[in-house]
């Protein structure tokens, strides 16, 4: 059975940094995308980030571009979100996914799914 585990998540200050972690266990092959999605109280789940099975290829939503960065491990199975300078608009649960292929925006591409983790972004 394939797990993804989020942690990581927060309370920060605007302007701070936080590092969300996706443990990724159970027959999941490292060729998969991995991507990170977050969703705001009362929106839809948004895309955040993504990267490709050995870390040559990354995607970032516009507003994250030069904020954030996504990395993975594959001898770990591990994937990260390193967040800095955080606004208070990032306020959200972010989840982990994987995907065999797609779309790498497309939340219906990704199998996978971790539970979540809050990240609250004071002003």
């Amino acid at each position: 059975q394939v797990q993804l585990v989020e942690s990581g998540g927060g309370l920060v200050q605007a302007g701070g940094s936080l590092r969300l972690s996706c443990a990724v266990s159970g027959p999941i092959v490292t060729t998969y995308v991995m991507g990170w999605f977050r969703q705001a109280p009362g929106k839809e789940r948004d895309f955040v980030a993504a990267i490709d099975w050995n870390g040559s290829i990354t995607e970032y939503e516009d507003s994250v571009k030069g904020r954030f960065t996504i990395s993975r491990d594959n001898a770990k199975n591990t994937v990260n979100l390193q967040m800095n300078s955080l606004k208070p608009e990032d306020t959200a649960v972010y989840y982990c996914a994987a995907a065999r292929a797609g779309v790498w925006r497309r939340e219906y591409d990704y199998e996978y799914w971790g539970q979540g983790t809050q990240v609250t972004v004071s002003s």
